[in-house]
């Protein structure tokens, strides 16, 4: 293609911070976009906003999450290690800009339910708190977590210990239709997205060509 831009790891090294920051997390297109709720030993509760969720397995579940270097306070990373638990709350398009502003520079005292306002809400005994009007959420317990020696990141595994759908998303062969719940998605730091589906496409063999399922 005559018109892609290039950029070498040297170009990319000497841009400005914002402008390299903002390539290359928008680069990679669109990822779901999550509220992680935490309670501290003492129980003050956090909530963070994050898109690094991913899957890991099934059976058993597990969801990974990416967070970033702890060389700075990381409210949401100390809870888990103090108490080992914490919940994944799928973000809706109504509640989009309450959840950005949990990446603000809260206090450790502070906790971003009511900063944002925000409700939180106690389950089934769990920990961590849950946000009560998200459509999707799990409840994870702590299972491993590796460290990235090339930039200091930290990849958590959590086992999915119990798990919330809104029916009108849950379909009968067990698939989530996020677009049901108004769920959204976001490309870097700061941009968001409707999810608006193509459609599904059955399970790829060899000798068939795929097709629209629906």
């Amino acid at each position: 293609m005559s018109d892609l831009k290039y950029f070498s790891v040297a170009d990319i090294l000497a841009m400005e911070k914002q402008y390299r920051t903002n390539l290359i997390n928008s680069a990679p297109g669109v990822k779901g976009v999550y509220l992680i709720g935490t309670k501290s030993g003492a129980g003050q509760m956090n909530l963070a906003i994050f898109n690094s969720v991913f899957h890991v397995g099934a059976n058993p579940p597990y969801l990974g999450m990416i967070i970033r270097p702890d060389s700075v306070d990381r409210h949401t990373w100390q809870n888990i290690l103090n108490t080992g638990f914490y919940t994944i709350n799928q973000v809706s398009e109504a509640v989009v800009k309450q959840a950005h502003q949990t990446s603000a520079r809260y206090e450790s005292e502070v906790s971003e339910f009511e900063a944002v306002g925000l409700a939180a809400e106690e389950r089934n005994g769990f920990i961590a708190p849950y946000v009560k009007d998200s459509a999707v959420a799990f409840g994870l317990k702590l299972a491993e977590f590796h460290r990235i020696e090339a930039n200091g990141t930290i990849i958590v595994i959590g086992e999915v210990q119990h798990m919330y759908v809104q029916e009108q998303a849950l379909q009968e062969d067990g698939f989530v239709a996020l677009e049901n719940v108004n769920a959204i998605g976001c490309v870097g730091l700061d941009a968001y997205y409707k999810i608006a589906p193509l459609g599904r496409l059955p399970y790829a063999k060899k000798d068939k060509n795929p097709d629209w399922i629906n």
